[in-house]
């Protein structure tokens, strides 16, 4: 038999890397000479960056750099000197998580640090650059990561503007002719997994600016700014923004990859996938085994489960599901194309108290599945 284990982290309690182990340990138990391949997977959410080091076979690369309001940060990113690839996801630099929540306010914040850490990556010579942007704290567009890489914004007078959300309305140019020369050699792939607009009801204001500390005044002027630049970007580069499904992904930085590091967006599992060399491993596998903390009807939604299951039904692998919690009917079970599911909770407990023992949980599971295919 010839098992992969495909997971996601159960958040707070087991990583992608914990819950390949305890399957492992119960397939074992009953198929004691199984061929089983861990891939652990992510969505490009948080944690990824671990599993990104695990296929990249990178180091750590720590620089200091801007946070979102411009005070030095030491923010780390992956790069393979083997490979020529890096791994950067922007919440490291760019993140809501590196704010306290009185200084929230993407009026102000800036993806500079992102492009700085773009920077260093082009200036160690990768070739292909792949960035994560959810957890952003900002709404400047992508202005600030471009500026940290030459370009520069120009109010009507030709002065230059500082990259945050707040002068968005103000662009009236884009001077491009200092950007990093490397930016034109080296391939650039954008984890995506939203499709909001860059303006509009639907756009990167109106949808995310609130939980990044917006008011409901500053939600019009962001959007406005935003549509602002759309139409500047449209001008100088011909590209129309507001047709194009995630350019509005965090605060707009979807769109400003696209047209300032000519960008491809691609969602996060896939991207995982693709490093993982996901779909050649998976040839000639019985089973295909994976999970998360929750199986719900959110799960199709871009996530790993999705993923897994994509690639599974091309090539007519049955896939199980083994999660801390369940809240799917038979009907969705089918309709999303698992052939097994179960809950590993075992008995009355309480949430903290599962999550202590998801490791024990998972090997009797695991053990119990492998029993009926025996």
């Amino acid at each position: 038999m010839k098992f992969v284990i495909a997971p996601d982290k159960f958040k707070g309690s087991l990583t992608g890397f914990e819950f390949c182990d305890a399957v492992a340990e119960g397939l074992q138990m009953v198929f004691k000479d199984a061929e089983i391949i861990n891939k652990p997977l992510a969505d490009g959410g948080d944690g990824t960056i671990e599993v990104a080091k695990y296929y990249i076979n990178g180091e750590k690369i720590t620089i200091t750099v801007s946070d979102p309001l411009f005070r030095p940060i030491n923010a780390s990113y992956l790069y393979s000197e083997e490979t020529k690839i890096a791994y950067i996801e922007m919440a490291e630099a760019s993140g809501l998580k590196l704010l306290g929540d009185d200084e929230r306010n993407c009026m102000i914040t800036t993806t500079s640090g992102t492009g700085e850490l773009i920077y260093d990556a082009l200036d160690k010579g990768a070739k292909e650059i792949i960035l994560g942007i959810g957890g952003s704290a900002t709404n400047d567009g992508g202005m600030g990561m471009a500026n940290a890489l030459g370009y520069q914004f120009l109010d009507e007078h030709g002065k230059e503007l500082v990259p945050i959300g707040q002068n968005l309305s103000k662009v009236k140019s884009i001077d491009d002719s200092n950007k990093h020369v490397r930016l034109k050699e080296v391939k650039i792939k954008v984890a995506c997994d939203v499709t909001n607009h860059f303006y509009g009801l639907n756009g990167a204001a109106y949808i995310y600016a609130a939980q990044k500390g917006a008011s409901e005044n500053e939600i019009i002027v962001l959007n406005n700014g935003l549509h602002n630049l759309a139409e500047v970007i449209k001008s100088n580069y011909n590209i129309d923004l507001q047709k194009i499904n995630g350019a509005g992904a965090a605060g707009g930085v979807g769109g400003g990859a696209l047209t300032f590091l000519d960008g491809e967006l691609i969602s996060g599992i896939n991207l995982i996938k693709e490093l993982a060399d996901f779909d050649t491993t998976i040839d000639g596998a019985d089973w295909i085994i994976t999970g998360e903390g929750q199986l719900d009807e959110q799960t199709l939604s871009g996530k790993t489960i999705d993923g897994v299951i994509t690639s599974a039904k091309i090539k007519n692998i049955p896939v199980a599901a083994l999660c801390g919690s369940v809240s799917i009917s038979v009907n969705q079970q089918n309709k999303f194309g698992l052939t097994y599911v179960s809950s590993i909770v075992r008995g009355i407990s309480t949430l903290q108290e599962a999550m202590n023992n998801s490791h024990e949980n998972l090997v009797n599971a695991t053990y119990n599945f492998a029993s009926l295919l025996k």
